[in-house]
């Protein structure tokens, strides 16, 4: 064969640094974001502090000739592929890409995971399934259970002709969640997957894919020569290769604990006004930022000193920082406003109003993909008359047939404990009744997720109630 040239003519999304920015800001917590501004503070001297609190605000000179333009609107949506590409090419331990480990603080694994399962369309039988091995995944974010045995399991629990297939299939739908690379049942397929969500033009791809695959062992005895020769690459390429898969994470669920935040502030207010409710900003939640108006004014000179130049390098990443946060609380408010829209009932009448909601039902709505939902909705709190809640508390599953048949799976845990707290304390209903007096209001679900929910919510059969009283 011939080498020869070509040129292709073609559109690729580009993740700039001020794009990634956007992005990271928009997955933050509040105390997160508290924590980058005060660090953007000490760097940039361009950057100060107004005293009052309140939505972030800029008070600047006009741009000069020099400054590039700053759109009206960032993008800050993505799928997850843009975002971890950023992670990847900053490396396993630099500061620059977003910071996963503190976004997860302070929610359990075991729970991200079943609240994406609950936000995925999936048939009642692969449900269980998923749960099964929801519940054997280990704090690292491994799988550890042996699929034979785990399919021998359910079969006793009444999954009756299930094969081992079924599960593997439920479990590569797993393996799909967030973070990457979950459920994996060992180092290299958790190392495999976390390189398949990477882009396909990411330089030497295909040989890091091969190493993890084949040689995995080879690198871990460092093993440069036998690599080179069985991949074909050279010293430069290898060590590229080597970084590429150093820059992922061989624990997927250490970033989750199950310990819960002290002190939450709330991102968002819900009051009730005399033209209805209104969702907005919380102004006590973010510092007000605005660009120094001394050294902006020096940067007025004419010349092209080194001191100019580094002034207005910062004074445009001032700029950046103070429209990514704008762009951010645009984005919040709009998503928030529009999941507290389908759940005013909740507000109005609580637990028991709740509708069913899944992510899709807003990304669609506001033009999003839904990992984009999945970082809004992420440790951001609003608060209601009736507490503070995470924006993810108002997703829940759907349970029901139809349109008009369909009930939140919150509500009916809400429903059900109602009921059990009214029963008579020496006749306790049983999982059965239960059943029926859910029907009789129109709620019609199987006795197996009455006790699914029942146990869910740490209430003992109603021999066990009985008992007790």
């Amino acid at each position: 064969m011939k080498p020869t040239l070509q040129l292709r003519v073609g559109t690729q999304l580009t993740m700039t640094p001020q794009l990634q920015q956007a992005i990271q800001l928009l997955q933050l917590s509040t105390l997160d974001l508290r924590q980058e501004i005060q660090q953007a503070l000490e760097s940039n001297p361009m950057l100060e502090l107004e005293e009052a609190f309140g939505e972030t605000a800029v008070s600047e000179p006009a741009e000069d000739d020099w400054a590039s333009e700053i759109p009206d609107e960032l993008a800050v949506d993505s799928d997850w592929s843009d975002t971890y590409q950023d992670v990847a090419s900053s490396g396993g331990g630099s500061d620059e890409g977003p910071d996963f480990e503190r976004n997860a603080a302070g929610i359990s694994l075991q729970g991200h995971l079943l609240w994406q399962l609950n936000m995925t369309d999936l048939p009642e039988r692969s449900r269980l399934i998923a749960e099964s091995l929801i519940d054997a995944v280990t704090p690292s974010g491994y799988l550890d259970v042996d699929l034979d045995t785990l399919t021998e399991g359910l079969r006793d629990q009444g999954l009756e002709s299930l094969k081992t297939s079924d599960v593997e299939q439920v479990l590569i739908q797993l393996q799909q969640f967030d973070p990457t690379g979950v459920c994996a049942r060992n180092l290299r397929e958790c190392l495999m997957l976390q390189l398949g969500a990477l882009p396909d033009d990411t330089p030497l791809l295909p040989q890091a894919k091969r190493l993890v695959r084949q040689f995995l062992e080879a690198l871990a005895a460092n093993d440069r020569k036998l690599l080179k020769r069985r991949l074909r690459l050279d010293d430069e390429q290898l060590d590229t290769v080597i970084g590429l898969i150093r820059a992922l994470d061989p624990r997927p669920g250490q970033a989750f604990d199950d310990s819960s935040s002290d002190y939450v502030i709330p991102d968002l207010l819900a009051r009730h006004t005399r033209d209805g409710w209104r969702i907005e900003l919380n102004p006590e939640a973010m510092p007000r930022l605005r660009i120094q108006p001394d050294y902006a004014a020096l940067i007025r000179r004419a010349d092209k000193s080194d001191d100019n130049t580094f002034m207005k390098q910062h004074l445009q990443e001032a700029r950046w920082l103070i429209k990514s946060l704008s762009s951010r609380n645009d984005t919040l408010l709009k998503v928030g406003r529009e999941i507290m829209a389908r759940q005013f009932d909740f507000l109005e009448r609580g637990e028991e109003a709740m509708k069913p909601l899944i992510l899709a039902d807003i990304a669609q709505v506001v033009d999003m993909h839904e990992s984009t939902i999945s970082r809004v909705t992420t440790q951001k709190f609003i608060h209601t008359p009736r507490g503070v809640f995470e924006l993810k508390y108002f997703f829940s599953s759907q349970v029901g047939g139809g349109e008009g048949d369909a009930h939140s799976s919150t509500a009916i845990r809400a429903k059900l404990k109602k009921l059990i707290g009214e029963e008579p304390p020496r006749k306790p209903l049983s999982d059965s009744k239960l059943v029926d007096l859910l029907a009789a209001d129109g709620i019609k679900v199987a006795r197996r997720t009455v006790a699914k929910y029942r146990e869910a919510l740490g209430i003992p059969s109603s021999s066990e109630r009985k008992r007790l009283a």
